[in-house]
């Protein structure tokens, strides 16, 4: 009889450790996060952080920024032949504070960033609810958080890009060096930052009334809305590609950042002429988009229509794009929930 209970308890503990053995086996490990959903983060955490990291991206990269308006702005090659040389020459005149030409206005850009990113993760997380494709998702957020944007910066746009070539030497008539200053503003007259800032201003508003604030903004969406839309699609796509490729041991966030140059070398070369077009309708705030496309294609061929600026504005979109993603799914992970925690990969 005793020794019947002790077998019969035997068998018992033998099948509990068999079904233990089995589901151990059966269920499958958590399954990796390889995207942050707007959902799956903690915003008291993600906003501060991000308007940190976006104000620091800007304010190492805004020299390259610069150099890009003004190579693009010129005509022809007349005040610089590169971004090497351009770099030279304005630090040779000006220092270190010429290369921030305009910055603080153009810094007000993070408000716009802040409601540029809201919007794209509000849209993806929306479309979440549909069946739609990763990348599909990426490129209509990033569409509609570019319209966002620009609507908001538009103005500091017009203003900074002002102050970033004012007094560039624009071309020659008749041997003489004439210069961008389409305000007319006197460059002889001393006066600090905040005061030149405030002039222009004044005198954009003067000359075209508050709709001055807002030239070239068509330029910009037509520039700006399929280079976010496409640069975040193609984000996207390299980044599963590379996944797919890359061994398990390999940083994701590593992978991320290499997606996100590669997405940017991609755009750019793609929108060049756009970013061309826009800066000169800006800046001068002569004609349309269609007379500008003419009048560059006129001075300087299929070449300048695609390569001006180019060399400067690939520096300025790689740096841009890496450290961008870097800060971007750096905060993320910083400020993800504590349950989704332990699935996040760096």
């Amino acid at each position: 009889m005793l020794l019947s209970l002790w077998e019969e308890e035997k068998v018992e503990k033998t099948k509990g450790k068999s079904k233990m053995a089995a589901t151990m086996v059966e269920t499958p490990p958590p399954q990796l996060i390889t995207t942050i959903e707007w959902s799956m983060m903690d915003k008291s955490k993600f906003f501060p952080l991000y308007t940190m990291s976006s104000f620091t991206v800007r304010c190492a990269l805004y020299p390259l920024t610069l150099i890009k308006t003004q190579i693009q702005v010129q005509r022809r090659r007349e005040a610089y032949k590169g971004v090497t040389d351009a770099f030279t020459k304005i630090y040779a005149s000006e220092g270190v504070s010429g290369l921030y030409r305009g910055f603080w206005l153009s810094s007000f850009q993070i408000i716009s960033g802040v409601f540029y990113i809201s919007t794209y993760e509000g849209v993806r997380f929306e479309l979440g609810k549909y069946d739609i494709s990763p990348k599909w998702k990426s490129f209509i957020g990033g569409g509609c958080a570019s319209i966002v944007g620009q609507t908001i910066i538009v103005p500091f746009d017009v203003l900074s890009q002002h102050l970033m070539v004012l007094g560039l030497v624009k071309g020659r008539t008749g041997g003489v060096s004439t210069t961008i200053n389409p305000l007319g503003i006197d460059l002889d007259k001393r006066r600090s930052k905040a005061a030149l800032a405030r002039e222009v201003a004044v005198r954009v508003y003067r000359q075209h009334g508050p709709l001055g604030y807002y030239r070239g903004y068509t330029a910009s969406l037509a520039a700006y809305v399929p280079n976010s839309a496409l640069w975040w699609a193609l984000y996207t796509a390299y980044q599963d590609e590379l996944l797919k490729i890359s061994p398990v041991w390999v940083s994701h966030l590593l992978i991320q950042c290499v997606a996100g140059t590669l997405g940017g070398f991609t755009t750019t070369i793609l929108t060049n002429p756009l970013d061309i077009v826009r800066a000169r309708l800006q800046v001068e705030g002569v004609g349309t988009m269609k007379q500008v496309f003419k009048q560059l294609w006129a001075e300087e061929g299929l070449f300048g229509l695609y390569a001006k600026g180019l060399s400067a504005r690939l520096v300025q979109s790689a740096c841009f794009s890496f450290s961008i993603i870097l800060g971007y799914e750096s905060i993320k992970r910083m400020a993800i929930s504590d349950e989704y925690r332990p699935r996040v990969r760096w």
